[in-house]
């Protein structure tokens, strides 16, 4: 077995990894948290809300922020099975892969650290100390949350996506309906988005997160698959089957 297969299977159970835990650990937050409606909430009810949690809320959340790691050797993975037929699209890919793990720690990772201790000094703290971690709370969900973690990780994501479907579809090893899938998913991702600033792409959004799980599990085994199978096809055998004619 080739380098290049392991890493294409290596990235194919990151894609299945990452999107089994995201929807274990969305599905704990939505019922113990009320997640991800509580983002929009006043600190005097989410931060209690926020300790109420213990130690087992706080890790969940610390590993719901790490899980956009996975992002990252799952993209590589993608590279290896696409980059040949797709090159430049595999290298963007792979760039925002890395922009959108970064900016999405930076917004996941704010609950278990610097939030859980807001919260702490806000249930003992008296009415003027409250209204100052209240106004500091707001301004790091403004920036870490809506600005980096929210907008600049989602854009990031997406656009991985994009350019991985949009590779998928010049590789024959691959279904053609994988990457259409994939395109309609990221332009979903990419709508839903803007949804910090109108609330009219609020059911796309609520939509894409199923969706984008969903799409990245069967991603992930096409690349597991692809990794036990023939090895991948050169650019030039891919051409040669092209211009075969058919039979």
């Amino acid at each position: 077995m080739s380098a290049r297969d392991v890493s294409v299977r290596a990235g194919g159970w990151a894609q299945i990894s990452a999107a089994v835990l995201y929807m274990a650990v969305f599905g704990y937050l939505a019922q113990a948290f009320n997640y991800p409606d509580v983002l929009d909430g006043r600190a005097a009810d989410v931060l209690p809300r926020l300790l109420a949690l213990g130690s087992t809320g706080r890790a969940v959340w610390a590993l719901y922020g790490v899980l956009p790691l996975l992002l990252i050797p799952a993209s590589l993975g993608a590279y290896a099975a696409l980059s040949v037929h797709a090159p430049a699209l595999m290298r963007l890919a792979v760039v925002f892969a890395v922009m959108a793990a970064g900016a999405m720690m930076v917004g996941l990772l704010r609950w278990p650290s610097i939030h859980w201790i807001l919260a702490t000094r806000y249930v003992d703290g008296g009415a003027v100390e409250q209204q100052a971690i209240a106004t500091v709370f707001e301004g790091l969900n403004s920036l870490l949350g809506n600005y980096i973690g929210e907008f600049t990780g989602e854009l990031s994501l997406n656009l991985t996506f994009l350019f991985t479907a949009l590779a998928l579809r010049t590789n024959a090893d691959f279904p053609r309906w994988l990457g259409t899938a994939g395109v309609a998913v990221a332009a979903a991702g990419l709508i839903g988005m803007w949804r910090n600033v109108t609330p009219f792409v609020a059911g796309v959004a609520e939509v894409d997160n199923y969706l984008l799980p969903l799409w990245m599990t069967v991603l992930g085994a096409a690349l597991v698959r692809a990794g036990h199978t023939a090895p991948i096809a050169s650019a030039a055998d891919h051409r040669q089957r092209r211009l075969s004619p058919s039979k």
